[in-house]
């Protein structure tokens, strides 16, 4: 038992920004998180490209910031590995990609491609998609089909039009390859098992199908034309030689996301054999189904680049230790603080608790700015009073989220809730003699309007984000660090050893207090 507890609160999508114009965060005013910037130390670490083992100048995400504070090192990501592959040629004798291309053209089959066709390198790359092309070019496939789903979240929201037009010119240049669907993210890619969602482009992929179109540049541009933007794209069948293309007993499919969360939900529907979660008018048997990524363990995948295996990550550290900890965040975020700051582990570890608040289920989050952030900090609150936990670990989605839609109001509001919820937790922790550090796994709410032309901005920044340690001394806190360094310091205040494979390093100098 710990009567000072540690409180690692994770500001999603807060980054910082000295610009007022578009900026969200300082456009809301946050008087609690400016009062323990002036009262405690604080710094500004890098949450992007090479810090967090993306390419240069790559916007970080949730995924990648989670991962990275909880790991305490740099991890290379699967866009980087992916890239190198590429550009060195071995994507195209990866044997799992090349078994699975040649057993479908062994046996006169298709070859269906699914993934978000955006050069954002968040979730995917489109580039990546153009390499599979290759590959089945090279090794002799020409039945070969592509489900493109439209961003508008890490892109700005009318993008794929364009986006869109460069992948077709693309596969025309290869000589493989057409577009056989298409879908908006907000439908192929849900994570809050809105089922609704995901069916819709399941059917235009595998089932009945909804809708065709001719053209899949004219089909965006005609719903731009009705102000429906990339991420709502209503699923529609691409009719290719005047036919529909849909998934057959006996294909292949492979999904090139590399991102797993927003992935799992449509290779459940494709694959699982027990999937019940809506009734599917088709249900294609005999798949070979390939992932780039592991997206879940126990989904009936082959997976083209398995993930490296992450050991003795800070929740490891603290479970080793005999400790408990108490990791909390809606729905939306509760990956986050859970599989991907434990590395990629799905399971807890001994003595970890952890506890999902509801993501309230509405369309987009701007008409609810506040989300789950009070239920969230009333059960953190909770645990600070029954003095059970030397680790608390919490996320907030709401600057992240709400700063997706583009709604710069919304995205204010969502930020003075969020400030109002540290605020409280800083207060909880401080009276109880515990420490809290403030930080963020990435910026976004503080750039929401295009300085070009004042368009919203929905997308993900390469800002760096704070760190304020509060209750752990007056030492200042070193600059030019980065998300590696989070867990180090975090077990520094706690008095646990730092494990070897933490590259990163402290952020406080000396003479810093230890919790005991």
């Amino acid at each position: 038992m710990s009567a000072h507890p540690f409180v690692l609160v994770i500001l999603d999508g807060w980054g910082f920004n000295p610009d007022r114009f578009g900026n969200a965060i300082a456009q809301a005013g946050t008087p609690q998180i400016d009062a323990l910037t002036r009262r405690w130390p604080n710094t500004l670490v890098a949450a992007s490209g090479e810090a967090v083992g993306l390419p240069r100048g790559q916007q970080g995400n949730s995924e990648v910031g989670h991962l990275t504070i909880g790991a305490g090192r740099v991890i290379h990501q699967p866009l980087s590995r992916i890239n190198r592959a590429i550009a060195d040629g071995s994507f195209y004798s990866n044997a799992v990609l090349c078994a699975a291309v040649d057993a479908t053209a062994a046996r006169g089959a298709a070859l269906h491609c699914l993934g978000l066709v955006s050069p954002g390198g968040v979730h995917s790359h489109q580039d990546h998609a153009i390499a599979l092309a290759e590959l089945a070019r090279r090794r002799g496939l020409d039945r070969v089909f592509f489900h493109a789903f439209t961003d508008g979240r890490d892109e700005p929201p009318t993008s794929a039009a364009g986006f869109v037009q460069t992948f077709c010119d693309d596969l025309q240049r290869v000589g493989v390859g057409r577009v056989a669907s298409l879908s908006g993210r907000y439908f192929a890619m849900d994570r809050d098992k809105r089922w609704d969602r995901t069916r819709r482009a399941y059917e235009v992929i595998a089932g009945a199908g909804e809708g065709v179109a001719g053209d899949p540049v004219a089909y965006i541009e005609s719903q731009y034309a009705l102000d429906v933007t990339d991420e709502f794209l209503p699923p529609v069948s691409i009719l290719v030689d005047g036919e529909p293309i849909r998934v057959q007993d006996g294909d292949t499919v492979v999904f090139f996301n590399f991102r797993p969360d927003r992935a799992r939900q449509l290779s459940h529907a494709l694959v699982d054999p027990d999937f019940g979660a809506f009734e599917r008018s088709r249900v294609p048997r005999d798949l070979t189904f390939v992932t780039f990524t592991e997206y879940e363990r126990g989904l009936p995948a082959a997976v083209a680049f398995p993930r490296e295996d992450v050991h003795h990550t800070l929740a490891e550290v603290v479970s080793e230790q005999g400790l408990h900890q108490f990791h909390v965040a809606e729905t939306e975020k509760y990956a986050h603080v859970t599989y991907f700051i434990n590395g990629g582990r799905e399971r807890a570890f001994p003595l970890e608790e952890r506890l999902l608040v509801p993501s309230q289920r509405v369309a987009t989050y701007d008409s609810v700015p506040d989300m789950s952030a009070r239920p969230v900090t009333e059960a953190v609150l909770d645990h600070v009073r029954k003095q059970a936990d030397a680790l608390i670990i919490v996320n907030f989605a709401n600057a992240d989220m709400v700063g997706h839609t583009g709604d710069f109001e919304a995205t204010v509001r969502a930020v003075m809730c969020v400030d109002e919820c540290v605020g409280r937790i800083a207060d909880a922790v401080l009276r109880a003699g515990g420490a809290v550090l403030v930080t963020a796994d990435h910026g976004n709410a503080e750039l929401k309007v295009d300085h070009r032309d004042g368009s919203p901005l929905t997308a993900h920044t390469t800002s760096p984000v704070p760190v304020i340690l509060c209750g752990a001394g007056e030492a200042p806190l070193r600059d030019g660090g980065g998300l590696r360094d989070v867990a180090p310091t975090v077990l520094a205040v706690m008095g646990l050893p730092v494990p070897a494979e933490m590259t990163g390093a402290p952020l406080q100098r000396l003479s810093q207090r230890v919790l005991t």
